[in-house]
């Protein structure tokens, strides 16, 4: 029986499932155009940056990646600290349940770099082509190309062709809201801690990074309201260096001293999505199948779950199914039906939470926060959470 599995996608979900079908002794091939690899000084990072849980982490040590990644740019998360809008606030340490790190911050293009070169040390066939369309069993390219498989897993991103090419079911809601994504220059040491600031129209949150010549620093994560984000980027870069300067000073309250812009900033509408997974054949992982709002920073983590599941899932299927048996793949659906919902409830209703103006659900919601702090069982309960 053939096992061919081909994946088509060459993102950080795309290249992991690739190895990791690899590893697992299938016969597997790549299909997508290499992400972009720009040439990087000591002091400049890759302006999207992850937080990585320890299951993640786990799993990237599985695949024999984790050990690859340049130590220097990998800072480990020790403390996070959430404020809610007229003073409340939850501080979760590592050591609450006995563990070195929460989470890990790493940039996007170093994961890509170390996926990139274990996919060529396993000598996985690439295709360095755009998928167009399907045709039975059969994956068609840009060049007119038809490759057969048995399995096509979907990890082309947000805008997947093989989810709209395989007729998965999809829905999609905006938030209204843009992400606002830059690194920064701070005057005090940021300790390893993520700190998130809940503001009523924008949730800010800054991540620890490596220091750099210039000293301490952090990457800012902004999610702010669609119109305000527009002003924002057509500001002069001048004035909207200013203007963020500025902004974060306030909403910090001064927490990490003066914050000086220091990368250009980008910007991303915000969706909530999910879809129906599966198709005959076909399987959807990380973007191309579900997206959250990214104020826990469980997005990547959320796709690789879906790659170990799905691997895990394959693995052990009986012998006599094959890796796109419809009920096989339907194992994956269910199996990753709970932690989707879970997540998507959780950050979703923590956005309309925070969103509410009203003065008895401002005051309550900040109370409860006070009580969250001040209770050490419901803190190991959320850093278990947060863990995977």
């Amino acid at each position: 029986m053939s096992n061919e599995i081909l994946v088509c996608g060459s993102g950080i979900a795309g290249l992991a499932m690739a190895l990791g079908v690899a590893r697992r002794g299938f016969r597997a091939a790549l299909l997508g155009p290499p992400p972009p690899r720009p040439v990087l000084g000591a002091d400049d990072y890759h302006p999207r940056v992850y937080a990585i849980s320890p299951a993640s982490r786990r799993f990237l040590e599985d695949l024999g990646v984790w050990q690859m990644l340049d130590a220097r740019r990998v800072t480990p998360v020790e403390t996070m600290e959430v404020h809610g809008d007229t003073g409340g606030r939850v501080v979760l340490h590592a050591w609450q349940a006995t563990q070195h790190s929460l989470a890990w911050i790493i940039e996007s293009g170093e994961m890509e770099r170390v996926l990139q070169q274990a996919v060529q040390v396993y000598g996985l066939r690439w295709d360095h082509e755009k998928f167009t369309h399907l045709e039975g069993r059969n994956a068609c390219t840009e060049s007119g190309r038809r490759l057969p498989f048995d399995l096509l897993v979907g990890a082309d991103g947000a805008r997947s062709p093989v989810r709209k090419s395989a007729g998965i079911f999809h829905h999609s809601r905006p938030y209204g809201d843009t992400g606002v994504v830059a690194h920064f220059d701070a005057e005090l040491p940021h300790q390893n801690a993520a700190m998130q600031w809940f503001t009523g129209d924008s949730i800010l949150a800054l991540l620890p990074m490596p220091d750099t010549a210039d000293g301490h620093q952090v990457s800012m994560v902004w999610s702010l309201p669609e119109r305000a984000a527009a002003e924002l980027m057509a500001l002069e870069p001048p004035a909207r260096a200013g203007f963020l300067e500025a902004r974060l000073a306030a909403t910090t309250g001064g927490r990490l001293g003066r914050l000086g812009l220091r990368s250009t900033p980008f910007a991303f509408p915000l969706f909530l999505e999910r879809s129906g997974m599966v198709a005959p054949g076909v399987a959807l992982v990380s973007d191309a199948a579900h997206r959250v709002h990214p104020l826990a920073g469980q997005g990547l983590n959320l796709g690789l779950g879906d790659v170990r599941t799905l691997l895990r899932i394959l693995a052990d299927r009986e012998s006599y199914r094959g890796v796109g048996d419809e009920r096989v793949l339907n194992r994956y659906r269910r199996a990753r039906a709970q932690p989707l919902l879970a997540m998507s409830v959780a950050t979703d209703g923590l956005h309309r939470l925070f969103a509410v103006q009203a003065t008895p659900v401002v005051a309550l919601r900040n109370l409860g926060m006070q009580a969250v702090d001040r209770l050490p069982a419901i803190k190991r309960f959320l850093i278990g959470g947060a863990a995977g």
